[in-house]
Formats: structure tokens, sequence, C-alpha cells
């Protein structure tokens, strides 16, 4: 008999999505575990090792115990663990409006259609600019969005540049977020006004209502 497809789990929990289009509804997240970047301002370190073995079946069963149609599956990286695709699929099929959150760094080739893409581009204080696959950018569509985080002035200057130079708004709605912690909303909001930009800005709301507590 052969295995079932199984992925390496972190955590899967019932909270507000804190970030994108869905922001404020009662969401599941499926959150991975493993990383192959090591960002500096990442808040979710904890996710990189450990975690347990979930079948497909068992997590689409855990999912139902929340009795939401929104889940969001995220890490980690999960595309990472190449069972993930299966378990988009399965979600998909099961009727959920499903959303990845995903750092941009490994293609999105093989993703379900039916699947909100949220994506990253890794600004410079990121320390991971490098491993940002714009090939991706050709396999995003309208409902999906581009996430760049901004820690800093100059994290902000590249992101008007790639907002210029890949035309990022005509592909798909663009969100800025500043960094919680290094920067202020309100500062990135003043430099968006000053410059017009075509983009949305958003913030973490799970962090302003939980900060960093998990599984929230």
């Amino acid at each position: 008999m052969a295995d079932l497809p199984r992925l390496r789990i972190t955590e899967i929990f019932h909270s507000l999505q804190g970030e994108a289009h869905r922001v404020g509804w009662p969401s599941v997240f499926v959150r991975l575990t493993g990383c192959p970047l090591r960002c500096d301002y990442c808040d979710t370190s904890y996710a990189f090792q450990g975690g347990n073995w979930w079948e497909i079946d068992a997590i689409l069963a855990e999912v139902a115990q929340h009795a939401t149609p929104y889940v969001c599956v995220t890490g980690g990286e999960p595309l990472a663990q190449k069972n993930c695709l299966a378990l988009l699929t399965q979600l998909c099929d099961a009727g959920y409006s499903v959303s990845l959150e995903t750092s941009g760094a490994l293609s999105l080739e093989g993703v379900d259609v039916r699947v909100e893409k949220v994506m990253d581009l890794k600004s410079p204080s990121s320390g991971e600019m490098r491993k940002n696959l714009y090939t991706n950018l050709a396999l995003l569509t309208k409902k999906d969005q581009i996430k760049i985080v901004i820690a800093t002035r100059e994290d902000y200057d590249w992101a008007k540049q790639m907002l210029a130079q890949h035309r990022l708004n005509d592909i798909c709605s663009v969100l800025f977020s500043p960094s919680h912690g290094k920067l202020a909303g309100r500062e990135l909001a003043d430099w968006i006004l000053t410059d017009h930009l075509p983009v949305r800005m958003q913030i973490q709301l799970h962090k302003y209502l939980w900060g960093d507590e998990r599984g929230r």
C-alpha cells in the first residue's frame, strides 16, 4: 500500500486574517514547517524547524472543525514541501476559499488556479533580495497580490523602483507593509501619499490585536 501524502505542520489555528485582501475575516491558518530563506525581519522563525507530520485527510478534518470558508496556507515557506500543491488542490476541491502566502523565492508553477496567491518580493533589508524569482510575476493573475515588507527608506525606494520597472500594479494589487516595530505605519503612509503611488498600504492587524502571541 502506497504511503499517503503528508506534510510537516507547525500549527493549525483559527484567527482573523491579518493581511492582504481578506484582512479581518475569520480564517483557518495551516502553517507549514520549514523555509529556505532567513529574512532579517521574519516573525515566524519558530516555523523553521520542528512541527509534526500530518496526512492531508487529517489536515482537512482539522480545518473543518473551525467552520469557516476561508483557509490560508502559510509558513515558513509552504511551497518548500512538494505535497503543498496537493493540499491546496484538495482544500479547493472541498469548497474552501484558499489563499497561499509565499516568499516569492520558489516557483508558483503548479499552484491550483483557484488559489489566491499572496507573493512577497523581498526588499533589501530582508537580506534575501537576491532570491526573488521574477519569473513568478508571469504566473500571477488579477486576483493575486504582491506584498513588499518595508523597514527602511532604502526598502521604500527599491519598492518604488520595482513598481515602475515591472509595472507591478498592472499585474495585480500591490501591498506595501511596514515592518512591525521597525518602521512606523504613519511614515510609510506619508511616503506613499507624497509619491501618489498606486499601491495599497497594509498593517498586520493581528500584531495590533495580539502582538507576537502564537496561534493568533
